[in-house]
């Protein structure tokens, strides 16, 4: 067998959602419940960005691959109310509009549970039918919709528990609940699983093509986002990630789905990484889709700045990991961090298992990782709502632990940061900032030859599901492929192990002729 699995490919993909910030958002759903007069509520419409300033806004540029990271701190904070041009499609997936989303939610609704105002419905079904990845067979699937009106719809919401879809304030769309009694097949909770199937789906789609790997190579799929399928039977049965697998035409795939709340993706990645070096499947698929929930969630905080709200889009992310190819980079789960029952909360104790203990187990300084990605939140969402610098605040406890070791001088902390950081840009959508947003560009560098290793992080609060006050966190190293197979580039390549066993031959056959 080969070496490690590599790294062969990603996507990132956004939805722009404004309207959902209002009607589907957590922070909002919650204010309606509680106060439904709310000043706040009243003053969310008028802070909701159009599709164009999503477009234009850096950070999401960043996520979808046209800039660079180091982009945000080459440009003047805060972000949000500078337009950096920029485009729908990018190098690693697209922004999609949020009337487009609504159709690629009903095409992977399988139990007719959404409905979607005809006229508004022709108008979608036609982008869609020209969209590359979607196609007209799939947008046919919006053909149903030809005798539902506005009435039908507001019946739904009013009468029948639907919840509501609305684009530019108007309503053109339903979600029907699935289950009469059972809250798990609530409306509420078929839209918050259907957005995030979606926006899989969308990320599946955009993998196959930047990656070009025939879809039907793809054998096993693993879902890491942080929404849970099932029944009153069965509440997080699953599974997200078969589903979203059927739609994007993964026909030969199987899969499950991984949680950990926000170190999720870490979790889905290393199991990604141990199948395939095991050689139990050749090609996995590591994705997820993005939370309705947390639409808004800084939201009063971004009000009460006067800036727009900024959480108001819906993102997603795929992996493809293979077997190694002597090209992409490796995953090496040999130098893995974990947060153990026994490790403990506090910051120190926590950065110490994910990153400076894997690092000394493997011989390594903390000078000899390029790049560190840890939780890669946008400060330009966290700063206003007192949470400050995410990322930051991560790199300046590496960077404190790697004085203690003597790694650095303590002189030299703004430095470590500023070459072994990185400014965030990810959504604040829990799994989806977390260690996994820099993967692309990660590869990339190391392609280029522009760094040889950069450690991703996953961290996670457990307290969440109340079943446990334990924090979480898994690590592990990518590492350039030196083509030798075997990850391991401390000892002669391979080109000198070629020479050893020619000499060895060369003497072994002149003392035969000797005798």
């Amino acid at each position: 067998m080969g070496g490690y699995a590599v790294l062969k490919g990603t996507s990132y993909t956004l939805a722009a959602t404004p309207d959902m910030v209002l009607y589907n958002g957590t922070t909002q759903t919650t204010e309606r419940t509680v106060n439904p007069e709310s000043e706040y509520l009243k003053a969310v419409p008028s802070h909701l960005r159009s599709y164009e300033d999503i477009v234009e806004y850096l950070p999401n540029q960043v996520y979808i691959g046209n800039r660079r990271p180091e982009e945000l701190s080459e440009t003047e904070f805060p972000w949000y109310d500078k337009k950096c041009g920029g485009t729908r499609e990018g190098k690693y997936g697209e922004i999609m509009p949020q009337d487009e989303f609504f159709g690629l939610i009903q095409i992977c609704d399988v139990f007719d549970l959404v409905k979607l105002e005809k006229t508004f419905a022709e108008e979608v079904e036609k982008k869609l039918a020209a969209h590359e990845l979607i196609g007209a067979q799939r947008a046919a699937i919006l053909n149903k919709n030809a005798d539902t009106t506005e009435e039908e719809l507001a019946a739904l919401v009013e009468e029948e528990h639907a919840e509501p879809l609305y684009n530019g304030g108007k309503l053109v769309g339903a979600v029907k609940r699935a289950h009469d009694i059972d809250v798990n097949l609530s409306a509420h909770v078929m839209l918050e699983n259907l957005v995030t199937k979606a926006s899989s789906v969308l990320s599946l789609m955009h993998l196959v093509k930047n990656t070009g790997i025939d879809p039907s190579e793809i054998e096993y799929v693993i879902d890491c986002c942080e929404e849970a399928c099932g029944d009153m039977n069965q509440r997080g049965g699953g599974n997200f990630a078969k589903a979203a697998a059927e739609v994007a035409g993964l026909t030969n795939a199987t899969g499950s789905d991984v949680r950990g709340f926000c170190a999720g993706p870490s979790h889905a990645l290393l199991n990604a990484a141990s199948l395939v070096k095991a050689g139990t499947f050749k090609t996995v698929a590591v994705t997820a889709g993005g939370c309705t929930a947390k639409l808004g969630m800084n939201g009063k905080d971004h009000v009460k700045k006067e800036m727009p709200i900024l959480e108001d889009a819906i993102a997603g992310f795929a992996v493809l990991i293979t077997a190694d190819d002597g090209v992409s980079p490796m995953i090496r789960t040999d130098i893995t961090g974990r947060h153990t029952v026994g490790t403990g909360s506090s910051p120190q104790a926590v950065i110490g298992s994910l990153v400076t203990d894997p690092i000394d187990a493997a011989g390594l300084k903390l000078t000899d990782v390029d790049k560190f990605s840890p939780e890669m939140q946008n400060p330009d969402i966290t700063k206003p709502a007192g949470a400050g610098d995410v990322p930051e605040a991560n790199y300046k406890m590496i960077a404190a632990l790697g004085v203690k070791r003597g790694d650095i001088e303590r002189k030299d902390i703004p430095e470590f940061v500023k070459k072994h950081g990185m400014t965030g840009w990810a959504p604040t959508q829990g799994h989806i900032p977390s260690g996994v947003p820099y993967l692309g560009f990660a590869r990339e560098d190391m392609l280029e030859g522009k760094i040889r290793r950069a450690m991703i992080i996953g961290k996670g609060s457990l307290f969440l599901g109340r079943m446990t006050n334990l924090f979480d966190g898994v690590s592990f190293i990518v590492e350039a492929n030196d083509g030798s197979g075997s990850g391991d580039t401390s000892g002669v390549d391979e080109e000198r192990i070629k020479e050893l066993i020619a000499d060895a031959m060369r003497s072994f056959a002149e003392d035969l002729l000797e005798k």
